[in-house]
């Protein structure tokens, strides 16, 4: 029926363009994602997946993922697509066990209406050992990084941020800060203490970096 096929079509183009999005995160946090599936179209997530959502090609579940990160392969992350709606406590408890059998400590949720609150709790009580991450599916209908507006962000290394520090003369705590909520550093997944480098274009300089310590 015609209501069906719009139904279908709406919800694959979403999860296509959602999925890209992870992938772009992924590969943005440095894990290991093929050039393929940055570019892969909506007609190659059709042949790969399916186009009939309602009747479960692709399922939720068909589109998790599991990367490697590009300078230690044994650093994994998971993402997880759950099919509830809003996902309960249950889940959780299966992703991490899924997580501990795979000796995998990081995932990202994806969400589609939100979380009960003992599924919330969950994620708070598992860190630090294990880290899930959750986001919504509606902000990752586009990439907040790739809007015009959004200056370059580049994480820097432990040891940059050492070196950052030594040549300014400056004490970690007198940097400009960017709060860990921030859309950009969920995107990168940043933790408090990390430094990201922000290159924006300059009409004079060309270009204009500043530094901020996620807190």
């Amino acid at each position: 029926d015609k209501v069906r096929e719009m139904d279908d079509e709406e919800v694959t183009y979403k999860l296509w363009r959602i999925r890209k999005t992870v992938m772009q995160m992924c590969h943005d946090r440095g894990y290991l994602v093929t050039q393929d599936e940055l570019d892969q179209t909506i007609d190659q997530f059709k042949t790969q997946f399916g186009d009939r959502p309602s009747e479960g090609h692709p399922s939720r579940a068909d589109l998790s993922i599991l990367v490697a990160h590009n300078d230690d392969p044994t650093d994994q992350m998971f993402v997880f697509f759950p099919e509830e709606p809003k996902v309960g406590i249950k889940t959780i408890k299966q992703y991490c066990g899924r997580m501990q059998e795979e000796n995998i400590s990081r995932a990202i949720i994806i969400v589609q209406q939100g979380m009960t609150p003992s599924a919330k709790q969950a994620l708070v009580d598992m860190a630090p050992k294990y880290i899930l991450e959750q986001f919504m599916e509606a902000e990752l209908m586009i990439n907040i990084t790739e809007h015009e507006l959004v200056p370059e962000h580049i994480v820097m290394t432990p040891d940059e941020k050492k070196e950052l520090l030594l040549r300014y003369k400056l004490k970690e705590h007198q940097l400009p800060k960017i709060q860990s909520g921030d859309p950009v550093a969920r995107y990168f997944g940043l933790k408090r203490g990390q430094v990201v480098k922000i290159i924006r274009p300059s009409e004079t300089a060309g270009r204009y970096v500043t530094y901020r310590l996620v807190q």
